[in-house]
């Protein structure tokens, strides 16, 4: 098993090398400690406004998640799940790099259990992707 990240987080990343190799996501991860569940994130800004463009509303996506675990107590190294939905899974792939980017601006190298899926529409009509993650702060000490 190879349960190494690049970012120190206080879970244990699991990687069975039974299973294909993980990239930019955990299979499982183990956790102990206080549990914060995110509402979903979208690229909208405190004052409501959205940018056009897919890696634009990940990038400000990723930003509100950061913001909503510290409010919470939390940081991004404890996130144990996200789950991206997005409304055009072809264009979240061909846009990659520069989602990679975004990513790793925001989480580091630290990829949690992840699962991309695409749906019809998401809640406003203008939002392209929404983030939705589970974090478990450790218990002190």
């Amino acid at each position: 098993m190879d349960g190494s990240v690049s970012e120190p987080t206080p879970h244990r990343m699991v990687n069975p090398s039974t299973l294909a190799p993980a990239v930019g996501f955990a299979h499982a991860v183990v956790a102990e400690g206080r549990m914060v569940f995110l509402g979903g994130q979208t690229g909208h800004r405190a004052d409501e406004s959205i940018d056009d463009g897919l890696v634009a509303q990940f990038d400000q996506a990723c930003a509100n998640v950061v913001e909503a675990l510290r409010a919470a107590g939390a940081r991004p190294e404890h996130l144990v799940s996200l789950q991206i939905v997005t409304t055009d899974a072809a264009a979240y792939r061909a846009s990659r790099g520069p989602i990679g980017e975004g990513y790793r601006r925001h989480f580091g190298r630290h990829y949690p259990a992840m699962a991309l899926l695409e749906v019809s529409g998401l809640f406003d009509e203008e939002a392209l992707v929404e983030l939705i993650g589970v974090a478990v702060v450790p218990p002190e000490g």
